[in-house]
């Protein structure tokens, strides 16, 4: 690669390339210059490092490799990048071409379908109080709306990205929290700094702290019964949980339905789904669920019978 090349890439002066090459070969590294328009600086092939040591799935696991979203929004891809070309660079010449093999076979996506963009507006901040153990005065919301809100000084330990979404987990009043960042509407870093409990474990709470979240969700649980020659479409709608009900419950009635019992988080959330479903799916209760979506359905069909669209607006 020539200087400008790898200034470039490791946004660097070429002054500052020229110099660490000159440091380079005054430590033994074997590097060389080529001259001319296809030149540039070149370790030699037969020079070798600990990394030579690799088996073959550990050089195509390294090749996997790729910038995680959540590292761009700390701002450290470039440095990942730079690391991994490092890496790469200390390998063999014939693993190194393995490169383009593995990357045009395996592709790491870890972004959600159809999530909607999450506010960072105070990642930076947030991740310098945690770095420096600084307190965090932090303002969010309550559900009783966006008007009336909470302010509140916690002493921030970690970070945490799950699915492309940033909680913040902290304590207060030795209790340890999480909040997703999005949440917070104003975050302002205190001079004051903070002890870290030294039995605290981010990983081991944040998985606790997922199961906690996951059991103490609100349940609205809804009795249905279902056009039996829909049943075995319903994991697709609700998931394979969906399975073991429908194994317990796959007897028939005398109208050739099957009851069911389906679990969502509120009434507005079962109106939504069981609605995609159109007369597949019958609610027996609770009734206001039922009476909610007899209503909707009630104003679509008046809608698409009284109202006729404009010739002119219809797709061609």
């Amino acid at each position: 690669m020539s200087a400008r090349a790898l200034a470039a890439e490791l946004g660097v002066t070429e002054r500052t390339i020229y110099r660490d090459v000159e440091a380079l070969s005054s430590a033994g590294v074997p590097i060389y210059a080529e001259t001319g328009t296809k030149g540039g600086y070149a370790l030699l092939d037969s020079y070798r490092t600990l990394l030579t040591g690799m088996n073959e799935a550990e050089v195509r696991a390294l090749f996997m490799l790729s910038i995680p979203e959540p590292l761009a929004d700390l701002g450290v891809s470039q440095e990942l990048r730079s690391a991994l070309l490092k890496l790469t660079a200390a390998l063999p010449a014939q693993q190194r071409q393995d490169e383009a093999r593995v990357r045009q076979r395996i592709h790491l996506d870890a972004a959600w379908w159809f999530q909607g963009g999450e506010s960072i507006l105070h990642l930076p901040l947030v991740q310098q109080a945690v770095w420096q153990d600084r307190r965090l005065r932090i303002h969010y919301p309550t559900p009783f709306g966006p008007a009336v809100g909470v302010t509140q000084v916690v002493e921030p330990y970690g970070l945490v990205a799950k699915a492309g979404v940033w909680y913040v987990v902290y304590a207060r009043n030795g209790r340890f929290l999480a909040r997703r960042l999005s949440k917070i509407r104003e975050a302002t870093l205190l001079d004051e700094t903070f002890s870290r409990d030294p039995g605290f474990d981010l990983v081991t709470f944040w998985l606790a702290w997922c199961e906690a979240f996951e059991t103490q969700r609100a349940q609205y649980p809804v009795e249905v019964r279902v056009a039996s020659q829909y049943v075995d479409y319903l994991p697709y709608y609700f998931g394979e949980t969906m399975q073991e009900r429908i194994a317990t419950s796959r007897t028939p009635d005398a109208d050739g339905w099957v009851r069911l019992t389906l679990i969502f988080e509120s009434l507005e959330e079962a109106r939504g789904k069981l609605l995609g479903l159109g007369g597949a799916v019958e609610v027996l209760s609770p009734r206001p669920l039922r009476w909610s979506i007899a209503d909707f359905a009630a104003q679509i069909g008046t809608l698409y019978r009284e109202k006729e669209p404009n010739e002119s607006a219809r797709p061609v």
